[in-house]
Order: structure tokens, then C-alpha cells, then sequence
């Protein structure tokens, strides 16, 4: 049974099972002191563990409970644990790669990532450091009965359950999710390994690099018990998360009675600043009031009716009903331009989901065919300049709209959770400070530090021969006087509090496009010659920093993503009295 179910880790979503090449030779070599502390010994590719790690979605969705929280957090019980709120205190750099590779920058871009987020674009990487939380999941049922109608064809109609128009539900920040809760819950496996073989002859692993292909549900179901298997009991997850996925309020938390003390009049108000100033976006559309007659659900009239008397008056009334909050997922689920959102762009960015990418028999018709969102300024930290940056069509440049079900749970905030304290302590008590601190930083965003993913201390750049399409690696390595025998390019260093994303967020898919490829080229050669001269003069912070800001618009020309500031955005309600943005938050912890 060990071999079909594994056995326990010691970590919840993890579990262990037989290496079928674990054979005597291999058993003989194995040494688990040297595992643990001699580095040449675990970077061997050629040691053969004697077991093999399965994932399951438990580990970035499993976390301590608003409801039932653990004594100690170290030593919770199975009633400690919550399967939907996301694996808030999850720490990637301590999970994916070692500390003693600090001076690695690949260290420094899993570093970057802040508690409870990760990039599950990583692997599949589309060449964004993207860290995003761990999704919260709730009230899928609700989810369900108010998802927009998307247009699905070609590979979506291959997954199970699917129509080609059909009502979704969405997980995901962008939306890209969008054939349907069976579909989204299969690309999840598929990334954690249900179909890997498959799986990594689309892209470049980690360093992409490489011009993606999509993974093909009709060919995977054709070639892989793993993924029928996986399809066959997808049913079975959905409904677990149709039951279990249910709210968790302060008012059920022990002590939470304590922090709900407002007075009536207050949440009185708050409630009709909520229905003023978050309704339209952070309610169930059956939850609000009948439209004007003519006007069509999310149509440019429907936006502009919520911003009336009629539907702030209405909606204010249906705020205050006592069943108000019942079957309520507090979002429309609905996809919202970022230049309106105004949030940092990377997650909008994103483009595994796009057309002819890694996951576009996942992505619906409606989602490939979203208009343009626009443009933004983005702000240039060596100048102080503001910069247009223009949203890519095909999908990318919209936010999803996120539920406030039991926000009190829930902070640090936005969808990279830039707003607000990370207290790490998943008691009442620490919830509730996080809440108020993001809270206050999102109403009074003058309160927020303006934060930039920044390295932590000097690093270098490892570029392998496999990194890259073979033309560029060879310009790159010609360029920088390197012999043909080179297989690995090393750049450096890169100076203590260099913006991170400056370079994790360069466009490496340069295969079809010469003129990228100069520019690419030419960004290699003067980063390094710039990057050798920190080296020799052995240049100070500060100086390193004025000689990388000659470079910063060369490398910003390079991004896919060059919006490095993370906690901007989402300005709604942040012109309200200070009395009035109390009185919001005061009802906004009653969700």
C-alpha cells in the first residue's frame, strides 16, 4: 500500500514513496549526513534518493484556522488546520532553496516572495517574478450559480465537464482559470506532476528562455493513466470544496466578541460605506439590486448605474438585511482592467494562459479575446520618473475581483500581500493586528513603504547553456569574450539592494525577434562590463547602485514587467473622512 499511497512526511500535502531506483548499488552509496551537509554530495544528479515526494494541493492550501487555532503553533492538531484558507505562514525561500545560497540570485528571487505567496508560474516560468498569495478558497456552490458565461473551442473542449459556453467560477488572480472548476482543479495537478513527462516538453524549466507550447489535455488523456486518474476523481475534490469551503467569521473565533464592540451607529455607517464604495465590485451580482430595464449585467450602462444615487441607496438597503451575508461570495468574480485597479501589473502580466502557450487549453475563448486594459505609468526607482507601460493583449492585464469572505483572516493584503504586517502568529490576536495594519495601509495609503523586492546581499547570475536558445547563448558568450567551450556564464555581482525584479523580470524569449536579440545582446555586454567594474573597484552600495542606474532603462526596455513598486494601488475609499474609513473597517471585520 506504501507504494500506491505513499506514507506520511511529517508535512501536511507531502508524502513519501518508494524510488524503484533506490536498488542495492544505490542503497550502498547513500550516505544521510552527507545528504544533509556536504553540498557537492546533494547537487550530485546522478545520487539516487530512496524516495520520491508527492504533492497534493494541501501544501499551499492547508493552513492554521481563523476558527480553531492552535496553542502552539509548532505542535497543531488535525482540528488546528483549515483545508481552504491558504497556507498563509508558508515561507518559499525556506522551502525551495537553501540559505546558504544567498550570493546565488536565484536564491534572491525565491527570497523575494513574501510569506504565504509563491509563483506557481515558476517552473513553467514565463520569465516574471510573480509571487502571489495563497488563495483563500470559498463558497464554490455560490461561485458556481453567479460565474460569468465564457466561450470555450479547441483544447478546452477536451477536458471533462466542459461546453463550449458555459457558466465559471475562477480561482486564479487574472482569471486565465476559465473552462470551468474541473479544469482549473486538473491544471493544478498537472503543475504538481501529474503528467510531467508530458508536462516539461513545453517549456524550459525554471529559466524559460524558450518560446512555450501547450500542454495537450486530448494527448494527455490519451498517454497517462496518472492524469485519467487524477481526471476521475476531480468530481470528488469539487464537491469536498462545495462542502467545506465555508465562511469563517470573527464573531465564531474565540475572543473574537472582544474585537466587535463598534457601536451601532457606526456599523450603520460602514455598511452604507460599503455599499457605497466596495459593492459594486465586493458583491454577489444577485446580492445587489435589480438594474435599471435595458441594462445588461458588467456592460459599460451597468458600470455606470453603480455609481448612481439609485444603486448606492438600494444597495445600502440590502447591506443591512440580516440575510445579506448568506450565500454572499462578496465578489462578482469578475476580471477588472488593471489600469483600474491601478495594482502592481506583474500578476495582470501574466502568460502561461495566453494563446499557444503552456496553458492555453485551460484558458478560454473569453479570456484569449479580452480587449486591450490600457496603460499605466510605472515608476523608475533610479530616476523617480514615471514611465507608460502598455498592457499586451490576448488575456493578460486584468485583476479578478477577490472575495472579502472573513477578510479579518486574511491580511497582509492585495494579491501579493504587499499591504499590511506579516506577524506570523495565528491566533485571534495576530490575525487581528495584520488586519488592522492592512487596514489602515490600504485606506491611508500614504501609510505604505512604497515596497521593492530588493536582493539582500551581493549575488551572482548563473546562466547554463540550456537557459537559453542556442543563437543567443552563443552572441552572449562571444559577446563577453568566453570560450566556445563555456557551458555556463556567470554575471556579477550584482550589488546588495538591487531591484530584483530589474532582472528576474527580463523577456527572455527571443527567438523570433532579431531586433530583442541586439538589444538583449547589448544589455548582456554592458551589464557585465558594469557589473565587472563594481567588482575591481570594489564599489560601495551607493556607487553600485549610480553605475546600475546608467543601465536601469536599457534593462527596463528588456522587461516583460517593469512596474517594481508592489504595494501601489487599489486607491477605492482612500478619500474618505478619517471617521468614515473607521467605520468601514468596522463593518469590513464583520465579513
Amino acid at each position: 500500500m506504501t507504494r500506491i499511497y505513499g506514507r506520511a512526511s511529517g508535512i501536511v500535502g507531502l508524502r513519501l514513496f518508494p524510488n524503484p531506483d533506490f536498488d542495492a548499488a544505490a542503497r550502498a552509496r547513500w550516505d544521510a549526513q552527507r545528504f544533509y551537509n556536504d553540498p557537492r554530495y546533494y547537487r550530485d544528479r546522478t545520487l539516487v534518493r530512496p524516495y520520491r515526494v508527492g504533492m497534493a494541493c494541501g501544501f499551499c492550501h492547508v493552513g492554521p484556522h481563523p476558527l480553531h487555532p492552535p496553542a502552539d503553533p509548532e505542535q497543531p492538531e488535525w482540528r488546528n488546520l483549515s483545508s481552504n484558507i491558504g497556507d498563509q505562514y508558508f515561507r518559499p525561500a525556506g522551502v525551495f532553496v537553501l540559505p546558504q545560497n544567498e550570493d546565488n540570485f536565484l536564491f534572491q528571487v525565491v527570497n523575494s516572495m513574501p510569506p504565504g505567496t509563491i509563483d506557481t508560474s515558476a517552473l513553467a516560468t514565463d520569465n516574471l517574478n510573480n509571487p502571489r498569495n495563497m488563495n483563500a478558497i470559498y463558497d464554490f456552490g455560490t461561485r458556481i450559480a453567479i460565474g460569468a458565461h465564457e466561450q470555450l473551442a479547441g483544447g478546452n473542449l477536451d477536458m471533462i465537464g466542459t461546453k463550449p459556453e458555459m457558466p465559471v467560477p475562477h480561482v486564479l488572480k487574472d482569471g486565465a482559470d476559465s473552462i470551468g472548476i474541473l479544469g482549473a482543479l486538473a491544471r493544478v495537478y498537472v503543475s504538481i506532476g501529474s503528467d510531467h513527462r508530458e508536462w516539461i516538453k513545453h517549456f524550459n524549466l525554471i529559466v524559460g528562455g524558450k518560446k512555450q507550447t501547450p500542454f495537450p489535455v486530448a494527448q494527455a488523456r490519451k498517454d497517462s493513466p496518472y492524469f485519467r486518474a487524477t481526471l476521475d476523481r476531480l468530481p470528488n475534490v469539487a464537491a469536498f470544496f462545495v462542502a467545506a469551503a465555508k465562511p469563517q467569521p470573527l464573531a465564531r473565533a474565540p475572543g473574537g466578541e472582544a474585537y466587535l464592540q463598534d457601536g451601532a451607529d457606526v456599523i450603520a455607517r460602514g455598511q452604507q460605506l460599503f455599499a457605497e464604495n466596495c459593492a459594486a465590485c465586493h458583491v454577489n451580482p444577485n446580492k445587489m439590486p435589480a438594474p435599471p430595464s435595458g441594462v445588461a449585467r458588467y456592460s459599460p450602462p451597468w458600470d455606470a448605474w453603480t455609481r448612481s444615487d439609485d444603486f448606492k441607496s438600494k444597495m445600502t438597503a440590502l447591506v443591512r438585511a440580516p440575510d445579506f451575508l448568506e450565500d454572499n461570495y462578496l465578489s462578482t468574480d469578475r476580471p477588472y482592467p488593471d489600469s483600474r485597479i491601478g495594482t502592481n501589473a506583474c500578476a495582470a502580466v501574466a502568460s502561461n494562459a495566453v494563446r499557444g502557450h503552456i496553458w492555453d487549453n485551460f484558458s478560454s475563448e473569453t479570456y484569449k479575446e479580452r480587449p486591450a486594459a490600457g496603460a499605466i505609468g510605472v515608476l523608475d526607482p533610479f530616476s523617480g520618473q514615471m514611465r507608460p507601460f502598455v498592457f499586451p493583449a490576448g488575456g493578460r492585464g486584468y485583476q479578478r475581483a477577490p472575495s472579502l469572505i472573513s477578510i479579518w483572516a486574511s491580511a497582509p493584503y492585495l494579491h501579493n500581500n504587499s499591504v499590511g504586517v506579516f506577524t506570523g502568529d495565528p491566533s485571534v490576536k495576530g490575525r487581528m493586528r495584520a488586519f488592522e495594519d492592512g487596514m489602515e495601509k490600504l485606506l491611508w495609503p500614504e501609510k505604505r513603504p512604497g515596497s521593492i523586492y530588493r536582493t539582500t546581499q551581493t549575488s551572482w547570475l548563473y546562466v547554463e547553456r540550456s537557459y537559453l536558445p542556442k543563437l543567443a547563448f552563443n552572441a552572449l558568450k562571444k559577446s563577453l569574450g568566453l570560450p566556445k567551450t563555456a557551458t555556463v556564464i556567470r554575471l556579477g555581482p550584482i550589488p546588495k539592494g538591487t531591484p530584483v525584479n530589474l532582472l528576474a523580470n527580463i523577456d527572455l524569449d527571443l527567438t523570433l525577434d532579431p531586433i530583442k536579440l541586439l538589444d538583449f545582446g547589448s544589455a548582456a555586454v554592458k551589464l557585465n562590463a558594469a557589473l565587472r567594474e563594481i567588482d575591481a573597484q570594489k564599489l560601495n552600495d551607493d556607487a553600485a547602485a549610480a553605475r546600475l542606474k546608467e543601465l536601469a532603462p536599457l534593462l527596463l526596455k528588456l522587461s516583460k514587467c517593469p512596474d517594481l513598486v508592489t504595494d501601489h494601488g487599489h486607491l477605492f475609499g482612500t478619500g474618505l473622512p478619517d471617521a468614515d474609513k473607521r467605520a468601514l473597517i468596522a463593518f469590513l471585520k464583520r465579513l
